[in-house]
């Protein structure tokens, strides 16, 4: 884990974290810190701190001087009480911690001399997660220069504009045009992502989504990728992104870690069975009412009334994504791809919330497995399973053009 000056890590898609209830990046509750589970200590001539948080979480954590401190900014969390009377390294010279804005608390940790965060990650633990850091010694130089500019600037944090989207609904797809497919490389820019061997999945997953796009385009489809550098793209933007192009499908590649234990193998994840109340709900909160339903304008509509026209939209795309995923699992076999034990999981990921666009998240190998990596690098297995992916996007959508055409009659 390279050295950096602050790191934020947005885990709503932490493959490892086996309970559905962690993969939730939006849950109704705040997610909540032990500090009996937490520890602050000396760890060789530096400071270790491993906070224990009830499900994974987006962080940020970076260095201030006068005097020299540590912080680390929390989504989504509420401490359980505790920790700001913690006992901890004599490193450090206090300890608080509170809300600093909205959704967000704050833990600052004083230090009695300058350091640098040599390592930063969030992981599995056994209930739950786990963000840890560790501190290591460095001159007042190089202290000075990384504290330099101060608290980093809240225009990184800031959610962009809703997407346009268009003035009339999207039809069901009938073959008579070409498909329009939304690829979402996941992670990107300030969220790197999973992080192992030397290799960040935000970097693996855009190469392989370029590679993708272009073997689709090549198959007469139309293609939109969510990002197409080493960018931070909110995930509600990823889907206002897609909606906006008029995606038939949309497919989120990733390429996790596991902290401990074995996996390796391609997953394909939906959206979690039972969990649509809540994800109504959470984008009604979060969403711009006309980027809701594309072509439907809920602005002046009540809850009651898009939750019911959300729900009539999914009844319809949850058995299409279904389909799709169970199509990408056969091509992977056909092809000779390695899946993994359970290829196909549930999940309340947030880019799977579209109640509109059939919608599949793709792990297409874990960085933490040595033999996945290796196949990760490998041009000709990039090339086989994006082969297998256009071959079941392309069976896919024949059959589901086919039952449009159907129904419409």
């Amino acid at each position: 884990m390279r050295a950096v000056r602050f790191l934020i890590l947005l885990f709503v898609s932490v493959a490892f974290l086996k309970t559905p209830a962690v993969f939730a990046a939006e849950e109704a509750e705040p997610a909540r810190i032990d500090a009996t589970a937490s520890t602050l200590v000396d760890a060789g001539q530096g400071v270790s701190l491993s906070l224990a948080i009830s499900r994974a979480v987006p962080y940020r954590a970076f260095l201030l001087d006068g005097p020299p401190r540590l912080v680390v900014d929390l989504a989504d969390t509420e401490d359980a009480g505790g920790l700001a009377d913690l006992d901890h390294s004599a490193r450090v010279t206090a300890l608080r911690i509170g809300p600093v804005r909205a959704g967000w608390t704050r833990l600052v940790a004083e230090l009695d001399r300058p350091y640098r965060i040599a390592r930063a990650e969030e992981a599995q633990a056994e209930r739950g997660a786990a963000i840890r850091l560790l501190l290591e010694p460095v001159s007042a130089v190089e202290f000075a220069n990384i504290t330099q500019g101060g608290t980093p600037a809240d225009t990184r944090w800031a959610l962009p504009e809703p997407a346009t989207i268009p003035a009339t609904a999207k039809t069901r797809q009938t073959g008579d045009l070409p498909l329009v497919v939304a690829l979402d490389p996941g992670h990107g820019g300030i969220d790197p992502g999973a992080e192992a061997g030397g290799s960040d999945e935000a970097e693996v997953v855009l190469g392989f989504s370029r590679e993708l796009s272009e073997k689709l385009r090549a198959a007469g489809m139309e293609v939109v990728l969510t990002r197409e550098a080493d960018v931070f793209v909110p995930l509600e933007t990823r889907v206002s992104i897609a909606r906006a192009a008029g995606a038939d499908v949309f497919l989120s590649l990733h390429a996790d870690a596991l902290d401990a234990g074995e996996a390796t193998g391609a997953t394909v994840y939906l959206l979690s069975e039972g969990a649509e109340d809540l994800v109504a709900r959470r984008l009604a909160e979060r969403h711009d009412r006309a980027d809701l339903l594309a072509g439907v304008d809920l602005a002046g509509q009540d809850d009651d009334v898009a939750f019911a026209l959300m729900d009539l939209a999914r009844a319809e795309t949850q058995p299409r994504s279904a389909r799709l995923a169970s199509a990408i699992v056969d091509a992977i076999r056909s092809e000779g791809g390695k899946l993994h034990r359970h290829p196909i999981q549930r999940a309340e990921f947030s880019v799977l919330k579209s109640p509109d666009i059939p919608s599949v998240l793709l792990e297409i190998g874990f960085l933490s497995s040595d033999e996945d990596r290796a196949r990760l690098a490998d041009p000709d297995w990039r090339a086989g399973m994006q082969d297998a992916i256009l071959e079941a996007i392309r069976t896919w959508a024949e059959a589901d053009a086919t039952e449009a055409r159907l129904i419409r009659q």
